[in-house]
């Protein structure tokens, strides 16, 4: 098998097969489904491939082993949040620094309502504790956010440092349904919700 494009006859008519890279990114995509659900240690390399619908000598082919795939994979949640900051950082209604975080934090909000890119996040986080090759992605991936957030709205070490304490805050929040709960009412009244959930955007 050819890593380039290829094509196969077929039926009289040349298909186009998914290149090397194309096929990588669809099995990041899968990828974060899988380790969403179940996370770093409880997820198979197995698992993946059975859902990309490819073999997992092929998931070997592309990631050398399972810290790699999932190192790609947060590195790829990265981007995504990347990507968020910066249609936020475009759509601020002004050029302060207090505007432009503003903007940014509203479209991370938007971003972990998908709950897919947040449970990796977590995860990520969490396996990061022990596994180091895990830690280094999640490193980088930081690194390369804050200097970004940092550099294009102008705040201070101490806006930026709050920025990412609140987008830590909102983590907890969404994945406690803190936000969610608060809108049903009852129980979800409790003093501890409406604490945590102040101020808090939620989509």
């Amino acid at each position: 098998m050819q890593t380039g494009q290829q094509t196969e006859q077929q039926g009289g008519r040349r298909r186009r097969l998914s290149t090397a890279d194309e096929r990588r990114g669809t099995v990041l995509r899968t990828a974060i489904g899988a380790f969403a659900a179940r996370g770093y240690f409880g997820t198979t390399t197995t698992e993946v491939a059975k859902a990309a619908g490819i073999s997992q000598a092929y998931v070997y082919r592309l990631f050398p082993n399972k810290e790699a795939l999932f190192a790609a994979v947060v590195e790829h949640c990265f981007a995504q949040v990347r990507a968020a900051l910066e249609r936020g950082a475009a759509e601020a209604e002004g050029a302060s620094p207090e505007s432009v975080l503003a903007s940014m934090g509203d479209a991370y909000a938007r971003l972990i309502s998908d709950n897919e890119l947040l449970l990796v996040q977590l995860h990520a986080q969490a396996a990061a504790v022990s596994e180091p090759v895990i830690r280094e992605a999640v490193r980088a991936g930081y690194a390369q956010v804050v200097e970004y957030v940092r550099g294009v709205s102008g705040g201070s070490e101490r806006q930026v440092q709050e920025f990412f304490a609140v987008g830590m805050l909102c983590h907890l929040v969404v994945s406690l349904g803190v936000a969610d709960a608060g809108e049903a009412g009852g129980v979800a009244e409790a003093p501890w919700m409406r604490i945590l959930a102040a101020g808090i955007t939620h989509y």
